[in-house]
């Protein structure tokens, strides 16, 4: 159960992310079906896009059960209630009600009866969105919130969720219908967004509240990273308008571009349902206020200094902390396993910093290198430098840990934060190789070249979900501060490598540039990295 506290925080966000990206496919699908396919969809468009429906559909209801037997699990294992005593608990009861939606809509979408079984689906799954929503514990303004959370759901689910559904129908319709489709999904997107941003504008003024609530919690810095993937995804959404514009104006139909772009739509789409797991998560900016950050501790922290090219030795960090903890222990009692209970020394400090700094300066120089590698074939063997970063992180993100520390490999894992770290490893490890195959085409960038990419896009949305256990709210916004950047440009390099290589026709200098920019900007961060 100790184990299990430990990373309960972080499987809590990433199973709230997954509810979130399956709930938006399962109401964007019945959406696109009964709304935008009318009439429209037949043979392998329906039965593909019917296909994809009742698979969002099946992995809500498991979602939903995984984070009612996780919820239930942890109030069992850790208070004197039965599971019985849980079962009327706000948890359980909006798992019920997103799973009885999920099945009603994956047993009968294929039936006559889809039509009547919709609305009951939509309404359950609306319904265990808002009741594991923050609008629901408001004392003030409930109904408002409550109204404006349903808008935001509703409207943000048939705009991204309904993009995979377009793609699918794009792939097997005929120009024409494609056309009217287009058409109709642009003019569905177009209120989705408008209804979106206004809901999404009246929860961030009853959240946040000041600018310095804004600017000084995690949650306004949540919301703030959740504005610029929005703001992205709508300059791609405005691209792929005014290509359906000019299909309805006559030009000649190519929904190549439109198809490529709404790939891209999608990836960042769920990456901001990502986000907005992780806003769940962390209580209103109008909750914290003895543990704001101000401004001038921000700007304190972020000035620009020297980087820290030495290490302190092991021996001189604070001692390995507990991880399964005696009953008899004096230890208080909000500890959580793998969270420091010794005061944080200034070798730790140094130790952490200097990890940032050196992998920022390998990082800056894969952006120099993958720019100048058009012009110099020397420079394309730049993903080799991926490897020794990935060796770096390997030995010394985690002392506590093999090979340094005195926790052996495999129980290292019991720590939520070194298990992220180990997955991050891999995910450079494998698109260091496939890229430096790629770059001297020895595997062609059709396939192979897009795992580069997709690692980036994802090691960007999982940082959005990374924490760190440092005992010291101010201290823990401060380091989470840095890795919001860090996560938005991994997001932006990713899709428009991914863009680069999927549209032959934009292999332009805008996008060839864009990504090894966005490089040398994590590099320059990570450079700047502080924890004093």
């Amino acid at each position: 159960m100790a184990q299990l506290l430990d990373i309960f925080g972080y499987l809590s966000v990433l199973l709230r992310g997954l509810s979130f990206a399956f709930e938006a496919l399962t109401v964007g699908g019945v959406i696109f079906v009964l709304a935008i396919g009318r009439g429209s969809l037949g043979g392998d468009a329906r039965r593909n896009t019917l296909r994809w429906l009742g698979y969002a559909a099946i992995l809500l209801t498991i979602t939903q059960a995984c984070v009612m037997a996780l919820n239930a699990a942890i109030l069992t294992g850790t208070t004197d209630l039965r599971l019985a005593d849980v079962t009327g608990a706000g948890f359980w009861l909006a798992g019920c009600f997103g799973m009885a939606g999920g099945l009603a809509i994956a047993t009968l979408k294929a039936t006559r009866w889809l039509s009547t079984a919709a609305p009951f689906g939509l309404v359950s799954i609306m319904i265990a969105a808002l009741m594991t929503s923050h609008s629901v514990g408001r004392l003030e303004h409930r109904v408002f919130l409550v109204t404006s959370t349903l808008i935001h759901h509703l409207a943000g689910d048939a705009w991204i969720g309904g993009l995979p559904y377009l793609l699918v129908t794009l792939r097997h319709t005929q120009s024409c219908l494609s056309s009217a489709i287009t058409a109709r999904f642009s003019r569905l997107a177009l209120a989705s967004v408008g209804l979106s941003l206004g809901a999404g504008a009246c929860i961030a003024w009853n959240y946040i509240g000041s600018g310095a609530a804004l600017v000084g919690t995690t949650y306004g810095a949540m919301l703030l990273a959740k504005v610029v993937l929005t703001g992205t995804l709508l300059l791609l959404g405005l691209l792929n308008w005014n290509i359906a514009r000019s299909i309805r104006k006559g030009a000649e139909p190519n929904f190549l571009p439109l198809r490529r772009f709404a790939e891209a739509e999608i990836g960042i789409g769920f990456t901001i349902l990502l986000a907005a797991a992780s806003l769940t998560s962390t209580p209103p900016a109008t909750d914290v206020v003895g543990d704001r950050v101000s401004v001038r501790e921000i700007v304190e922290r972020m000035e620009p200094r020297w980087p820290r090219l030495s290490t302190p030795s092991v021996s001189a960090l604070s001692p390995a902390t507990p991880l399964n903890v005696p009953p008899a222990s004096n230890l208080p009692g909000s500890f959580v396993p793998g969270q420091s209970r010794h005061p944080v020394r200034p070798a730790d400090i140094a130790w952490s910093e200097y990890n940032h700094h050196w992998a920022g300066l390998v990082v800056l120089a894969i952006g120099f290198l993958a720019l100048l590698s058009p012009a110099f074939p020397w420079a394309r063997h730049w993903p080799f430098a991926f490897l020794g970063l990935a060796i770096f992180v390997f030995v010394r993100a985690d002392s506590e840990n093999w090979p340094l520390g005195p926790r052996g490999f495999w129980e290292s894992f019991q720590v939520a934060e070194v298990a992220q770290h180990r997955f991050f490893v891999l995910l450079i490890i494998a698109f260091a190789i496939f890229e430096w195959a790629v770059q001297t085409n020895r595997l062609s960038p059709r396939r192979a070249g897009l795992v580069f990419p997709m690692a980036c896009a994802l090691g960007g949305a999982l940082l959005l979900t990374h924490s760190h256990s440092l005992g010291n709210v101010k201290e823990e916004f401060l380091a989470e501060l840095s890795h919001l950047p860090l996560s938005i440009f991994a997001v932006v390099a990713g899709w428009s490598r991914w863009l680069e290589l999927r549209v032959p026709a934009m292999r332009v200098n805008v996008l060839g540039r864009l990504w090894p920019a966005c490089f040398v900007l994590i590099g320059a961060i990570l450079l700047s990295y502080r924890e004093s």
